[in-house]
């Protein structure tokens, strides 16, 4: 059961941020559980993440445009910093995501957003969010980027250096844009450990209880967090990966072990992926972009064929059942024609 504002009661949205594979799914079942509402319409899991997404792929298909829009893409290694629109432009952006927004959460006390997409575009969301009225709480996973990078490997034919960058990316993103916001730093190999004291230092990091913590829910936390969910781990080779994986490797280390991270160090890993970008940034994110448009234009050419295969199915059982009604229809004549030839020779 969702909980409803009081009247003229603020909301509060739970925004999950950080790398796609990096753990955005389990901490987001952990808020969801806790009382935080999920989306109306949440992406399925599949053979990658068979647990689900929890992601509102509306909203997630839509921050998809908004980077293309830009010049950008999710898998783009140099998608930070944030690329804002002309104002005429945004506005209308704006408008879109203000309708999806409500759409999927209505008026529930704590909206509940995870898309990956949507801490690289952070400052895009935060205007909306501000114009709703609606506050934010944000909760940003940590995980080793090669670990985050064996996933990719396997789920998108990444290689380790465009992971690793994407990742490096991505965390610079959420905590630039975050730094004014209550927020919690979760390990995830911490989460799955003990998923009790990362809950309990979320808590702590936002100086507010979780809206609906119960026994119960924490039964099914503890069935959901479990060792299944890491299916790959990180090594010690970011260095080898070039300068890909020392801008990673540093990103990393000024994560350290928990709290808050060390500020001196990510402006550094930025400017050092910042001046890769001035190199050859023109090159890779419009090629990034461009592979993006492509995928979404395959995405949806696949999806008219199975509706088209579908409604050739359907049609086909149609017809199936009126041939069959048909033949029904035949053999109850034939029966009527005999009985009244019988009555007209009676008569």
């Amino acid at each position: 059961m969702t909980a409803e504002p009081q009247p003229n009661a603020p909301r509060t949205a739970y925004l999950v941020l950080g790398m796609h594979r990096s753990g955005t799914s389990a901490v987001t079942q952990l808020l969801a559980l806790a009382g935080a509402s999920l989306p109306a319409n949440v992406m399925p899991g599949d053979e990658h993440n068979e647990k689900g997404y929890f992601e509102p792929w509306k909203i997630a298909m839509f921050n998809d445009e908004r980077l293309r829009a830009a010049g950008s893409s999710w898998d783009d290694v140099f998608a930070f910093p944030f690329r804002p629109l002309p104002d005429a432009e945004e506005r209308g952006w704006l408008d879109r995501a203000g309708v999806l927004f409500d759409e999927e959460y209505r008026r529930v006390a704590f909206p509940l957003m995870k898309d990956p997409r949507a801490t690289v575009l952070l400052p895009f969301w935060r205007a909306l969010l501000a114009e709703r009225g609606v506050a934010a709480r944000c909760v940003i996973p940590v995980r080793h980027p090669l670990a985050v990078a064996g996933s990719l490997r396997r789920r998108n034919g990444f290689t380790h250096q465009k992971s690793v960058l994407v990742w490096a990316s991505y965390m610079l993103a959420a905590e630039a844009y975050t730094r004014d916001l209550p927020r919690a730093f979760v390990g995830y190999d911490a989460l799955l450990a003990d998923w009790r004291a990362e809950a309990a230092a979320i808590e702590a990091a936002h100086g507010a209880a979780l809206p609906k913590l119960t026994e119960a829910a924490a039964k099914k936390v503890d069935r959901f967090l479990t060792a299944d969910l890491r299916h790959n781990d990180g090594d010690a080779g970011l260095r080898d990966l070039g300068w890909a994986g020392e801008i990673a490797q540093a990103v990393f280390d000024a994560f350290g072990a928990g709290g808050e991270p060390d500020g001196a160090a990510l402006a550094a890993a930025a400017a050092a992926l910042a001046a890769r970008a001035e190199e050859f940034g023109a090159l890779v994110s419009p090629a990034s972009r461009d592979l993006d448009a492509a995928r979404a234009e395959l995405l949806e050419a696949q999806q008219r064929l199975e509706a088209a295969a579908r409604f050739g199915e359907e049609l086909r059982a149609d017809r199936n059942r009126m041939e069959d009604r048909l033949r029904e229809a035949l053999v109850l004549l034939d029966q009527i024609n005999t009985e009244l030839d019988a009555s007209l020779e009676v008569n």
